[in-house]
């Protein structure tokens, strides 16, 4: 290859790893011809190539010497065409994300373990909350009433896939249902198939095997040796665990109890409608009792226990071939319902909605159950959580509100299934309708008193949007005299603005809070009002929401559709709607199999096997940079690491959500005890802006105000920081590099810089481009202690 390519590993190499959005090798790197120099085209570590040759200067690549390397994880979670169906999986993403909020005091382990099965439960019941809103929409709305004799879809205007369904078998409504339950089960297969893909590829990374070393698969193949990671489990931190993030078996025992929930969903719908007859009732009863089967399964403590390949521990031997029995015969009664159904059972009265609602009713009310009974374990794990200081948002209990809001997502989306397809087939009724019944297709009273809640959410955002704003306003107000001395006359307003925005991320838990307080009020309401019949949705202001819900909810769907039909072919808005699993899909496939992959599966290995073949001696050291979720990534990766390998690495950490988000919302792995032994186990430096909305400091903020007057009243002479790259001027007051906390670890970096006299305010940075700051080579410089070899 012509040019320069430095492929060594010995010396100082600073490796960086990026954050959400997957930004290309050529921006993390900041060059513009970046190789490949080890794993695939899903994730890899790159270099600079340098077309003229070996490079002079101070940020070089030099062979065993020094080189900066990129890791770009992000096409597990932006690159592939699958993300637009990931749009779906929401729901299930925000139902892992809550596990790992739980809190974990020390002496509620057997209240801890009974609220993770409800968890599991409740993942469970969302499981069939989607698939069963998909089976309502093909079943009921089409292979009932909508193909049924004199109905909307047996007129010659009705499209013809679906015309001759009633044509053909407009008085065997068996046959029409079970044609139209094709609709869920692909559903089902495409919601398997995805997450076996994912599994195979990530969460069955080869264990690495007990000893004094340890080896794992690294991404180009072969297999490097790496010491194993030592305190782990004896020092309390949950990060340090290796079975974290190996996770093969139990999501696959949860992914085979999700699928058979969710098959015998729709084998309900097709039997229980047929109850009165003798088949009818068999099938019912073989479908409910795989269910059952499925729920007691799921709430069994073994069944997502991830096990640390060193200890020699494993799951009860008969719990796999119990999965695999439970799949057998789901499958079994499900071919049994739909062949019977094909072959034709007797209807029973006229129905204008599909009969056998009453399991959808339990699921419901069992739904309803569960959320109280992890209210009231989380409310009281949270009292009894004593190990996390400073701010706990939600009163320690975000985990529920996550958990509600996973189950609001599903509901939303389970509401603009079944009225799209009301609104395309026909006319959407209440049950309330009179006669004639022309094009209407009937949905249930809850479905329209749901979605009158619709509405009520949007006034309730459109409120708590106003009342940030005001707290922006009021703090931009207060902020702006304090930065006049250092930014002038209106660009210290413009500077207050930018603050006081990125500030109103502290307010996430508000924000949360109250939506999800919104919601579950309303929804208690509305099912009080359908379960004593004080009123009906058809008629006055109730009506008029329900109307106004229903139309938000098939634009929702429409609009899903049409982002999630760009995402696959729009390679720049999978990017940007990759952000959100970035986020969401760090952690594990807890308690819900069919979310989007956790990323992390692969990539701790990855970088544990890039890292322990980059410092393989004294002479060798590794400085891990991490962006935003680079830095949780990071972070994480430290304790994973062994004691001789630690003293070799060093971390860089900028844009960090570690404190700001981490710790307060999942303190059990990122609190003060997981922050304090990364900060012991490696030499540690964190950048932060005030400008910056997700990043902040890792321990304790500087007031860069407070101390530039410290230092004035002191006589002490101003050091300005250097020039930034687009050339403004130094900010007076502030040390070189930005201001060092108390703690070692922080250092604040001032964004944007003050205008030159006569021009305009530079723009800010906010969150991005940390490594072009000054203070980010002067950290890397503090940081490197490993002399080159003579």
């Amino acid at each position: 290859m012509d040019g320069f390519l430095d492929e060594t590993r010995g010396g100082v190499t600073e490796l960086r790893v990026h954050g959400a959005s997957g930004t290309p090798p050529e921006g993390i790197l900041n060059h513009p011809h970046p190789r490949l120099v080890a794993g695939d085209g899903i994730t890899g570590f790159y270099r600079r190539w340098w077309a003229s040759g070996p490079p002079a200067g101070d940020h070089a690549d030099v062979p065993d010497t020094r080189r900066r390397e990129a890791y770009a994880w992000g096409g597990l979670t932006s690159g592939g065409r699958a993300i637009a169906l990931w749009l779906l999986l929401l729901p299930f993403s925000l139902a892992n994300v809550s596990y790992f909020m739980l809190p974990r005091p020390p002496g509620g382990r057997r209240l801890r373990h009974a609220t993770e099965a409800a968890l599991r439960l409740f993942a469970l019941l969302l499981t069939g909350t989607l698939v069963g809103a998909v089976t309502r929409a093909g079943v009921d709305l089409v292979g009932w009433q909508c193909t049924a004799a004199g109905r909307a879809c047996t007129r010659p205007t009705a499209p013809g896939w679906v015309h001759w369904l009633g044509t053909l078998w407009g008085d065997e409504p068996s046959k029409r249902l079970a044609v139209t339950a094709l609709v869920p089960l692909l559903l089902v297969a495409l919601l398997w198939w995805a997450a076996r893909h994912t599994w195979r590829r990530d969460e069955r990374m080869v264990p690495p095997p007990a000893g004094d070393e340890r080896t794992v698969p690294p991404p180009g193949g072969g297999r490097h040796a790496v010491p194993p990671p030592a305190g782990g489990e004896r020092a309390g931190v949950l990060l340090a665990r290796p079975r974290l993030w190996h996770g093969g078996a139990p999501v696959w025992r949860l992914r085979v109890v999700h699928v058979c929930f969710a098959l015998a969903t729709i084998g309900l719908a097709v039997s229980a409608p047929f109850a009165g007859t003798t088949r009818g009732l068999v099938l019912t009863v073989a479908n409910g009792g795989v269910q059952l089967a499925a729920a007691v399964l799921v709430a069994l403590p073994w069944i997502a226990r991830r096990v640390d390949p060193h200890s020699g521990e494993s799951a009860p031997g008969w719990l796999t071939p119990a999965c695999r029995a439970l799949r057998v015969a789901t499958l079994a009664v499900l071919a049994a319902t739909i062949g019977l159904a094909l072959a034709g059972m007797p209807a029973g009265p006229a129905a204008r909605q599909l009969p056998g609602g009453g399991f959808g009713s339990f699921q419901l009310a069992l739904t309803v159950a569960l959320g109280l009974f992890i209210l009231v374990t989380t409310g009281v794990l949270a009292r009894m959580d004593r190990t996390m200081a400073g701010r706990r948002p939600l009163c320690g209990m975000a985990a529920w509100f996550v958990l509600m809001a996973a189950a609001g997502s599903a509901n939303g989306l389970a509401l603009g299934v079944l009225f799209w397809t009301a609104t395309f087939f026909g006319v959407p009724g209440t049950s309330a309708a009179p006669d004639p019944l022309g094009r209407r297709l009937f949905l249930d009273d809850p479905v329209w008193w749901t979605a009158a809640l619709v509405p009520l959410l949007a006034v309730g955002f459109a409120t708590l949007a106003l009342v940030l704003w005001r707290i922006r306003e009021s703090q931009a107000r207060r902020l702006a005299p304090e930065l006049q001395p250092y930014y002038g006359g209106r660009d210290c307003v413009t500077v207050a603005r930018m603050w006081s925005l990125a500030a109103l991320t502290d307010r996430a838990g508000l924000v949360l809070g109250v939506l999800t307080g919104i919601g579950v009020a309303g929804t208690l309401a509305v099912t009080a009002i359908d379960r004593f019949r004080l009123i009906t949705p058809d008629g006055g202001i109730a009506g008029l929401l329900a109307t106004l819900g229903s139309w938000a909810m098939t634009a929702f769907v429409l609009g899903l559709v049409l982002l999630g039909r760009r995402t696959y072919h729009d390679p720049r808005l999978r990017r940007t709607i990759g952000i959100l699993w970035d986020i969401s899909t760090f952690w594990p496939r807890a308690v819900h199999p069919l979310a989007p992959p956790c990323y992390t599966e692969r990539v701790m290995p990855e970088l544990m096997a890039r890292v322990g073949d980059l410092a393989r001696t004294d002479r060798d050291e590794v400085v891990l940079s991490g962006h935003s979720q680079g830095a949780v990534i990071a972070a994480a990766l430290v304790p994973q690491l062994g004691s001789e390998l630690r003293h070799r690495v060093r971390l860089l950490t900028h844009g960090s959500p570690l404190r700001r988000l981490y710790a307060v919302f999942f303190p059990a792995y990122f609190g003060d005890a997981g922050l304090s032994a990364v900060r012991t186990a490696v030499t540690w430096c964190n950048l932060y802006r005030l400008s910056d909305p997700i990043g902040g400091p890792a321990f304790r903020q500087v007031d860069p105000l407070a101390t530039a007057k410290a230092a004035k009243a002191a006589a002490v002479p101003a050091v300005p920081v250097g020039e930034g790259a687009d050339g403004a001027a130094p900010v007076k007051g502030a040390p070189e590099g930005g201001q060092a906390g108390e703690d070692g670890v922080d250092r604040f970096c001032w964004d944007p810089l003050p205008a030159r006299p006569g021009q305009p305010l530079p723009a800010a940075r906010w969150h991005s481009d940390y490594w072009l700051e000054p203070s980010y080579d002067e950290a890397l410089a503090r940081l490197i202690t490993a002399k080159p070899a003579v």
